[in-house]
Order: structure tokens, then sequence, then C-alpha cells
């Protein structure tokens, strides 16, 4: 044992949690195996949170966390050495040390934090579809729009672009004459038909679905500029981690929202990262409040894909951390991936209850001094029943432990407070503005006001004669004239097609230098554009 162990405080490559009889260790190495922190209300999960949070932190590892109650805000401030905090700190034979973590505010709306958006694009139909409560047939229509703005460059970035698509593919019921080439949109419409019968009824449902979301507050989700995940996972200047919270108190109140949200953070977070394997200790840790949102009514498709997600992101270094009341609102397919585990007290007053408690039991490796069903409903206020793993990741036996004080403050900080961190945040500036450029909205209104390129090139002639042309697909091929959440070549052609699609642009240009090359390379880019696990935009 290091002098530091016998201090109880961290070490370089574990985080000191709790003491029993015996100490809880929360080994680095090992904490991309992701966790469960489960209790009833208001026994102690969020210092629990907190406790790990720091901890990690301490050890350079960013952290993000939904704050639901607005109490994990106190991480950003010093600790008070009050007494209970003494009194635990010394029976645990810890010497406590006030803190305070360098911490970035994120906030839906706007208002407790910068702001966070993404594009419709990067959202992807199967999780927008969740989002809507989508049956099957409207998320498959769902998917036909999508398809359909890929392959005509059509770039959804907020709800009115996706709004202008949905009225884009509706069948025209009004007669029309045999020529139809007065109609602007027949293209669109035609290429909607050719993926399966879209019917007007179906469309509207999509689009009062859309008002739902709107009056939850979508709107200010989806546009520019999109978050960037990286500002996620940086290190303060003392090399500490950065703590950010997502103030989660008003996105609770549209709980498929806040779910399909931290959804879409995870799924980017899968397919943006690169392999790692086992490293020292974790790229990043990922705690997801009320987990149970996640999972309530979700079809079996999407559970499968969350299965895969959760199992497999820990080889990209990301540590997900699920909290939620009981461990059997946690799908056991999931649960089985969550290797550390800190259950606080449960209360058994109904039949029901007492179930619940001896399936939370289970869930644990059995220790014989313990009757682990007896103690989840006997544990105190800051106690806990915990299991990390060690070794080559093998749970150790259930412990009873008292958890030990943060050294940030407990409890929610002030507006004053708040306002001062953000003024100093490292993102100050970036994302607090929205951006409204031309995107499939504007693309589609042009077409029909006529002043648009043909609908076989539907991004519109480029000027400056050919010479302007050429810079314009150069620059769309390398990505240098497109902003994030567009379709650029670099974000949606795979990289072994790339090289044979920029010939083909070139050769066709050479082939009929005096003709448009814009619908060629826009129906180049629609055919080899790749989606992710959860349908979201796939860029590597």
């Amino acid at each position: 044992m290091t002098a530091q162990d016998s201090k109880l405080g961290d070490t370089d490559d574990k985080i000191f949690v709790g003491k029993g009889d015996e100490q809880a260790w929360l080994t680095l190495a090992l904490a991309n195996r992701h966790g469960l922190v489960t209790g009833a209300t208001g026994t102690g999960k969020t210092v629990s949170l907190q406790v790990m949070a720091e901890g990690f932190a301490r050890a350079g590892v960013p952290v993000f966390a939904a704050d639901i109650k607005g109490d994990l805000s106190g991480i950003a401030e010093v600790g008070e050495a009050k007494d209970f905090i003494l009194k635990r700190a010394s029976q645990m034979g810890l010497n406590f040390q006030p803190d305070q973590f360098s911490t970035v505010f994120w906030d839906v709306f706007g208002e407790q934090g910068h702001p966070v958006r993404a594009t419709v694009t990067e959202m992807g139909p199967l999780l927008l579809a969740r989002m809507l409560d989508l049956n099957d047939v409207q998320e498959g229509v769902l998917n036909v729009a999508f398809r359909v703005a890929d392959d005509n460059g059509l770039t959804l970035i907020d709800m009115k672009d996706l709004r202008a698509l949905l009225d884009a593919i509706v069948p025209d019921s009004g007669k029309k004459a045999a020529d139809s080439a007065e109609d602007s949109l027949a293209a669109i419409r035609k290429a909607a038909q050719g993926f399966g019968n879209v019917t007007k009824a179906t469309v509207g449902t999509i689009q009062r679905q859309l008002l739902v979301l709107e009056n939850q507050g979508g709107t200010k989700f989806f546009g520019e500029p999109a978050l960037t995940l990286k500002d996620f996972m940086k290190t303060d200047r003392d090399g500490r981690g950065m703590v950010n919270i997502l103030v989660a108190d008003k996105l609770l109140q549209s709980p498929r929202l806040y779910a399909t949200f931290l959804l879409w953070m995870l799924s980017e977070l899968f397919e943006e990262l690169p392999e790692a394997g086992d490293l020292p200790k974790p790229k990043l840790v990922f705690f997801f409040d009320e987990a149970h949102l996640l999972f309530n009514d979700a079809p079996k498709a999407l559970l499968d894909t969350i299965e895969q997600v959760v199992r497999l992101i820990r080889s990209k270094g990301v540590g997900v951390y699920f909290v939620t009341q009981n461990p059997v609102d946690v799908p056991d397919r999931v649960l089985g991936q969550l290797g550390n585990r800190v259950q606080h007290a449960l209360r058994a007053f109904t039949p029901r209850d007492q179930k619940a408690v001896a399936a939370a039991a289970q869930t644990f490796r059995p220790n014989p001094k313990l009757d682990t069903a007896k103690v989840i409903t006997e544990l105190g206020k800051g106690e806990a029943l915990v299991s990390f793993l060690e070794g080559n990741g093998t749970p150790t036996m259930v412990e009873r432990v008292m958890i030990r004080p943060p050294s940030a403050r407990i409890g929610p900080i002030t507006p004053e407070e708040r306002k001062a961190i953000m003024d100093a945040s490292p993102v100050k500036g970036k994302y607090d503005t929205a951006v409204d450029e031309e995107s499939a909205y504007e693309m589609i209104q042009k077409r029909i006001a006529g002043t648009a390129a043909t609908a076989e090139s539907p991004s519109g002639a480029s000027g400056g004669g050919i010479l302007g042309q050429i810079g314009s697909i150069v620059g769309t091929i390398f990505g240098t004239n497109v902003k994030r959440g567009r379709l650029s070549t670099g974000q949606v052609i795979a990289r072994d097609v790339t090289r044979s699609v920029t010939n083909q642009v070139i050769g066709g240009m050479a082939a009929n230098i005096g003709k448009s090359v814009g619908g060629q390379l826009g129906g180049s880019i629609g055919r080899t554009l790749v989606r992710g696990a959860l349908g979201g935009l796939l860029r590597r």
C-alpha cells in the first residue's frame, strides 16, 4: 500500500469511492466496462455520481453528466468543510480537502448553459422516428424522405427543412396536364413514390407529431452551429478532465426528447471515435441519469442497436454509467454489460417492491457475510452496496460501504455563480448564436419560385462561369466550402470509392465541359451516402 493509499485518496490508477469492512476502489483501466448507479429517491445517488465524476476529473478523464435536479452543479464550486462532512471523512480515514472542478454547462434550451444543437441530417431517421413516436409505416415514410433528401442534395438542418421536404414528397392530387414540366417538385415526388406508397395521410400524421416536438422545444435543438463532441473531451490547464453538465430539469419534461438526445450523443461518440483497445483510463465517461427513459417502450430493433452500441463503445475508450432507481429498469442484455455497480437503498413496501429488491440482489456477486436482499432495504442515506471490477475484469464480492464525501460543494450553485462560469467558458461564443443558412427549405422554395436549378442539379449552378463551377465542385469534393451537417464528400462518400467518384466527376467535365455536372455529383453523393448504427450520418 502506498502512502497515498494510507490516506485513502485517489491514486494514479484508481478512484476511492467508499469504505466499509473493505475499501471500494474503482479501477480506471476497467472504468470503460461501464457501470450502474441505482437506488430510491433521496438515498444518495447524486452524491455517488459526484464522487465518481470528481475522481475521473482528477485523473484527467473528461466527464459528461445529465443533471436532473440541479444538485450536480455544485461540482463547479469549492466544497465546504461542514461538520457532517468532516465527521464522515474522519471515520473513513480520509483527509478532506475542499476542491472544485472545471465545468462547462450545456442546455438544449440555451437558458442555463450553452445551447446544444444537432442537424436533422445528423440525427437520422431512426432516432427521429423514436423521438416522434412513429409507427412502422410512418417510420418507413420518414426513411423515404431522408433518402430523397440524400439523393437530391437537400440538406436537412432544422425543423422547417424537414417540414418542407415532407410537403414536397406528398403526392399531388390536383389534375395536371400531360406535360408536367411546370411542376418544379415533380422529380422529388416521383423519387419518393419510387420507394413505396407515400400517402398524404401518413405525411400529415408525421407533420402533427413534429408539431408536438416543436411545442416541447425541439425547434431549439435542431439547427446550427451543431455540437462538436470533441468539445466534451477536453482537459483544463491543470490536466484535469473537464466536467460537462447537461442542465436537464426542463428537458426532462419532454422525456422522449431527453432520452433520444442522449442516445444520439452516445451513437455519435460510437461513430466518431477510433478503436482504442484497452487504455490505462477512459477517454470519456458518460453518466446517463433517469436511464429507464431510454428503454421505455423502445422497439426490439432499437434495443438491439442500443445493446450493440453499449457493448462496442468500450473499445472506443468510453465508459457509460446508467443512473436509475432499480436495476430492473435496464434490460438484461444491457445490464450484463455494466460491470461496476453502486446500489443504494430500495424500499420494499409492496410485493412488487419485494420482487424488485430480490432481482437487484441477484445482480451482484454474492458475499457470504451479507444477506444482500436484506441489506438493500436497510441501507442508510449515503450507504451503498458496491461491486467494482478488478484484476482481469471479474467483479468483486458485494460490500456494504459508506460513500466518501465529495470534495466540491454538495448542492446547486447560484445563478450568479453559473453566469460567472459561463462567461469564462472555453466554448463561450461558439454555440450561443444560432445560424440559419441555405438548406432544404430555401432550396425547395427556390424551385417553386423558378429561381433554383433544375431537379437534376439541386445545388444550383455556380457563379463565375466554368471556372466557378470547377472551383465549387473541387470545394465540395474536399469539404472546404461545406459546413458541418452538410453533405460533404468527406462525410458521406465511403473511403474506398472516393477516388472513383472524383475521377467520374472530372472525366464528365472533360467529356462535356459545357454541361452542368451538379446532378452527376449530387447523384454520386446520394448513392454512396452511409449512415451509422443508429441512422445518423456516418463520418470517418
